[in-house]
């Protein structure tokens, strides 16, 4: 039909750690020799860097070649433009995915682990050499998507950030945080090593932890629940400060509501501290459920 775009597949990666060393070293004598002094073996990375490699020709080979194509780093996402019709390959690690998810507006993802003995695959499920077929499925409009919560911050002043893992809300250098707890009807002033509210697919990673360490009474909730979890890390009483208010769920609708005492108080998302919101004294900042999803591919 004139004037309808073909696909795009966006395919995101990061470097290998093979690449990674030849930036920082220059050539491959400095960086074998870094690592042998380390215990390393300058083979076992080239080895990877082939394999992903082998992938990210694998999946550019399998793009119909009237299909339209772009490549985007990690580091450059922020400044990526996606648009609505794009089909997002994500080629690597299980963290990758969270990376992208924070800037698509529903567009189906791919995950393809080139690592398996490596990468658990919960969010990366699929191999490379079934990048025909999915593509295919998508394009179809067959595929099989599984739609994952987000959760997100919000300032009072307009500021927004989203996360599919979880957000920490504290001091940018981590310091003990202080501020103002509300959820619900219940308020509490607090000073700790700050909080995160995790989603349930966080639920796997930090927020596990914590709960596992507390032994705390109710259960996480699942990925794909429009309900969040939150926790405060090492609540510190004082004659100003309290402890009662550490622990809890979010469900659809709640959110939780703080309100800064800190001079250098950021909110970041999925462990990535430089994409991070500013949290000044006296700065309300609310969490909740994100009307945006992650829509991955089964």
């Amino acid at each position: 039909m004139p004037g309808v775009l073909t696909p795009r597949v966006v395919v995101v990666t990061r470097p290998s750690d093979y690449e990674s060393l030849l930036a920082r070293h220059a050539t491959r004598g400095q960086a074998r020799f870094f690592l042998e002094t380390r215990g390393g073996s300058i083979e076992e990375v080239e080895e990877r860097h082939r394999a992903l490699q082998a992938a990210r020709d694998r999946v550019a080979a399998a793009i119909p070649v009237d299909w339209r194509r772009a490549a985007v780093g990690r580091a450059d996402l922020d400044r990526f433009l996606f648009g609505p019709e794009d089909l997002v390959v994500v080629l690597g690690q299980d963290g990758l995915v969270p990376n992208v998810a924070k800037y698509l507006q529903g567009q189906a993802v791919i995950g393809l682990n080139p690592e398996p003995e490596r990468n658990a695959g919960v969010l990366v499920r699929h191999s490379p050499e079934e990048i025909d077929d999915l593509l295919a499925d998508c394009a179809a409009g067959r595929a099989q998507l599984e739609e994952r919560a987000m959760v997100e911050a919000r300032l009072e002043a307009g500021g927004r950030l989203v996360a599919l893992n979880e957000v920490f809300l504290g001091h940018r250098t981590h310091q003990s945080a202080r501020y103002r707890i509300e959820v619900g009807q219940r308020g509490e002033r607090q000073s700790s090593s700050g909080l995160i509210v995790a989603t349930g697919t966080g639920a796997t990673g930090w927020a596990s932890s914590i709960h596992r360490e507390r032994a705390t009474a109710f259960e996480l909730p699942g990925p794909r629940a429009c309900e969040l979890a939150w926790f405060v890390r090492e609540a510190w009483p004082s004659v100003s400060t309290g402890t009662d208010l550490t622990a809890g769920l979010l469900g659809p609708g709640a959110s939780l509501r703080l309100v800064s005492e800190m001079e250098e108080g950021v909110v970041f998302g999925d462990g990535i501290e430089a994409d991070c919101l500013s949290l000044p004294w006296g700065q309300p900042v609310e969490v909740r459920c994100a009307p945006e999803v992650l829509r991955l591919v089964q």
